[in-house]
């Protein structure tokens, strides 16, 4: 093979590697923009979770806040409370909320339910 059919193999064979390397970039970013989160479903009515009794509580890092035990619940209540929380993996830093709650909600532990008086967003 002369020194022209060696260049031109090289050049066919960058394209060809430039084009595979696009070919992947491609396909990841589509793979990125499959994985994001599914666009939220509208939250449940509030009254889901103030039909529950809440005894107060205070932190030291996040002050004041509400604990309802499963005991002292109704179960239907309690029940399907809990499978809101859950269906929404909600936790303190992932707390489960809707327009025009008053409340923030979360689960923490066993047979509990927390909640916090949401921060008004400043004017």
């Amino acid at each position: 093979m002369n020194a022209e059919h060696e260049n031109l193999a090289s050049e066919a064979l960058l394209e060809f590697l430039n084009g595979c390397e696009s070919g992947i970039m491609a396909a990841r970013q589509r793979i990125k923009e499959a994985k994001l989160p599914k666009k939220e479903t509208a939250a449940v009515a509030e009254q889901t979770f103030l039909c529950l009794k809440f005894e107060p509580q205070t932190g030291q890092k996040i002050g004041p806040y509400d604990v309802a035990y499963e005991p002292q619940n109704p179960p239907q209540n309690w029940t399907h409370a809990m499978n809101v929380l859950k269906a929404n993996n909600s936790v303190i830093e992932k707390r489960y909320h809707g327009p025009g709650y008053k409340f923030s909600y979360w689960l923490f532990g066993e047979h509990k339910i927390y909640r916090q008086i949401l921060k008004q967003p400043s004017a």
